[in-house]
């Protein structure tokens, strides 16, 4: 059984995922990174490249060698979710989470986080900041659809959002 991680930019994926993985004693992967490490290039320039679509497609490809994985922590890419199939790739191999963060606390979040530009490139023409709450609301509906749960990360320590997701997680196996 693997645990995905989901959500927005800078909600928390990757550096949750490393303690959390840690704590389980499991082995954590970053997504974007295995992208970037398959491609041979950035997040940023793959986009610029050739596109959203073939950045997408690349995502897929990586989502499903990860869901054949077992004992992973995997940190996913925020619009992992938007392509069906990831999802049930993710719920078919272990337990979707959904990190939540509001608005302003991704806009700060972002302004402080020297990966931005290599991993985050803008999604609209409105920029990094600007397009947070649109592309929020957009995405909404495929995080809920795709999470078993989720956790808020607003003013939260690392560590306490690791122990909900730890006691989640624990809920979830028992009933199966």
């Amino acid at each position: 059984m693997n645990i995905y991680l989901i959500g927005y930019r800078c909600t928390g994926k990757s550096i949750v995922g490393k303690l959390l993985a840690v704590k389980l004693g499991m082995k954590f992967t970053d997504a974007d990174v295995e992208i970037v490490n398959s491609a041979g290039k950035s997040i940023s320039e793959i986009v610029e490249k050739t596109g959203w679509d073939e950045f997408r497609r690349i995502e897929k490809n990586i989502i499903r060698e990860l869901s054949a994985l077992k004992g992973h922590v995997v940190a996913t890419g925020g619009g992992a979710v938007l392509d069906g199939d990831n999802a049930e790739y993710m719920k078919n191999t272990g337990i979707v989470v959904w990190l939540r963060a509001t608005s302003p606390t991704i806009s700060q979040r972002m302004k402080t986080d020297h990966g931005t530009k290599d991993f985050r490139p803008a999604l609209t023409v409105k920029g990094a900041i600007g397009e947070i709450d649109e592309i929020l609301s957009a995405r909404k509906r495929f995080y809920e659809k795709a999470m078993d749960f989720y956790i808020d990360t607003d003013n939260r320590d690392i560590s306490a959002i690791c122990s909900d997701i730890i006691n989640l997680v624990g809920n979830v196996k028992e009933k199966q």
